[in-house]
C-alpha cells in the first residue's frame, strides 16, 4: 500500500496540509501518516505537548470517518521537525510528503531554515508544500 506522510502543526498551514493529505490518501488509496514533531527539552513546554496531543486526538477521532488507513505520531525527541518528517517518510517508503508553510515576504523567502525547505531538500519522494490561507 502506498503511504503519504503529512507534517502536522496545529495552525492554518498545518490544518490545510492535513486536509490536502487526506484528499490525496483517499484519491491514491494510500495510508496516511500524520507526524507532529516537537523539539522537546527546554524548547517545548509540557503545555505545548499537551495542546498538540489534544489536536492529534481530534484527528484520530476524525480519520476513521474518512475511509483511509492512518497512523498518527507525536514525536518529541530533540529533532528538527524536518528530520522527523523525513525519517518517517523514509521508514515507510512514502510516495508523497505534504507540508504546510507560512507565506513570507520577499526578504523572508531568502532565509533558509524553514521545515518545508529542509523537507524539500532532503526528500526522496515528491513534496507538496501548501501555504496557509
Amino acid at each position: 500500500m502506498a503511504t503519504i506522510v503529512v507534517g502536522f502543526k496545529d495552525n492554518a498551514g498545518g490544518r490545510r496540509a492535513l486536509e490536502l493529505a487526506i484528499d490525496e490518501a483517499r484519491r491514491r488509496d494510500a495510508k496516511l501518516i500524520v507526524v507532529n514533531s516537537l523539539r522537546g527539552g527546554y524548547d517545548t513546554s509540557p503545555e505545548e505537548i499537551n495542546e498538540s496531543r489534544r489536536a492529534l486526538s481530534g484527528i484520530e477521532e476524525r480519520l476513521p470517518d474518512e475511509g483511509i488507513e492512518f497512523d498518527v505520531q507525536q514525536l518529541v525527541r530533540d529533532n528538527a521537525a524536518s528530520e522527523d518528517i523525513l525519517q518517517v517518510a523514509s521508514e515507510h517508503d512514502a510516495e508523497l510528503i505534504v507540508v504546510g508553510y507560512h507565506r513570507r515576504s520577499a526578504t523572508g523567502k531568502l532565509l533558509l531554515g524553514s521545515t518545508p525547505l529542509h523537507v524539500m531538500q532532503g526528500a526522496a519522494c515528491p513534496v507538496l508544500a501548501i501555504a496557509e490561507s
